[in-house]
């Protein structure tokens, strides 16, 4: 779905997933300075959006979600997973409650196959799903902005700033009145720089939360009865992820960033030493330069030496080993 906002001056589509949206209006780190700020609004209309309607629907999601959402209060922002048997992330839904539907949006593209397992799992219960991506468009306001939001748009606030479930025939009209347009790109090198993991870009096919520190945001501990909750429950009590999410810096007289899926040596083993890890998300900065996201093998040590091919990287610790 190719966002009308793509038509505002400097406009630069993005790519991939992402596909719809504008990357950046001419000037990234002008950007990313700008969101940091608080100002300025991002176009995530490429998002998709869900609803849960129905006197069931909290109890119900409640079975079915890691987190926990029996009781979530009205306008209350939370986010949550759904796994595999197997333990693995399958689905990452960023919710709110407006007390007569939950709101939710996902990862672009995914809304299809979330809907057809949650109809999947109804049963006899009250409830009703949909896919709202062609009525509604997300958009997202800083932390810290001043920007008003229209009368009766559903509003998902976290200390990252404010997600807004606005209706899509409102999207042009709405940008003309709360710029500047920010950009995906600059809206990512804040995802990257605040260590948060994104669906299909720090997961792959056997990802499980922990790795990802997952375990509190998206997954509540103290509930059962979820598709995927045994192993949950048995790393958290019996043993440690095989792997655990980094946050790297990169060298900064590299030109070109490690794309996602760059392979990562330890860099005493040289070119020709095992695989470690893999970089998940590379971005540049506007204050730490050249950054990323990538997952390696929880025993590499600390204080070790990395290389993502060929561009020297240190880590920061992001989930613990």
């Amino acid at each position: 779905m190719k966002s009308p906002l793509l038509s505002l001056p400097g406009a630069v589509p993005a790519e991939g997933v992402d596909e719809g949206v504008a990357a950046h209006y001419g000037d990234l780190f002008r950007e990313q300075r700008a969101l940091a700020e608080g100002t300025g609004f991002v176009d995530l209309s490429h998002r998709g959006v869900v609803s849960v309607t129905g006197d069931d629907r909290l109890s119900w999601l409640h079975l079915l979600l890691t987190q926990h959402v029996s009781d979530l209060p009205t306008g209350q922002a939370t986010e949550a997973l759904i796994l595999s048997a197997h333990g693995h992330i399958e689905h990452a839904l960023y919710l709110v409650d407006d007390g007569t539907t939950v709101w939710a949006h996902v990862e672009p593209g995914t809304q299809g196959a979330l809907v057809a397992y949650l109809e999947s799992m109804k049963f006899f219960n009250r409830v009703e799903v949909a896919d709202r991506t062609d009525e509604f468009a997300v958009v997202h306001l800083p932390a810290g902005s001043i920007a008003e939001v229209p009368e009766g748009v559903v509003v998902r606030e976290t200390p990252y700033g404010r997600d807004l479930f606005l209706p899509r025939a409102d999207l042009e009209s709405y940008a003309e009145k709360s710029g500047p347009a920010v950009g995906l790109l600059a809206y990512e090198a804040l995802r990257v720089e605040h260590h948060r993991p994104r669906l299909g870009f720090e997961t792959d096919h056997r990802t499980i939360p922990h790795e990802l520190g997952w375990i509190g945001t998206a997954v509540h501990l103290q509930k059962g009865c979820y598709r995927g909750q045994e192993t949950v429950a048995r790393v958290q009590n019996l043993g440690k992820p095989p792997r655990r999410l980094v946050f790297l810096h990169l060298d900064g007289s590299e030109v070109h960033l490690p794309p996602a899926g760059t392979d990562i040596r330890l860099a005493d083993e040289g070119p020709d030493g095992r695989k470690i890890g893999f970089v998940t998300t590379s971005v540049r900065h506007h204050e730490l330069g050249p950054v990323a996201l990538a997952l390696v093998k929880r025993n590499v040590p600390l204080d070790a030496r990395l290389v993502a091919d060929t561009t020297a990287a240190a880590q920061e610790v992001v989930v613990e080993p």
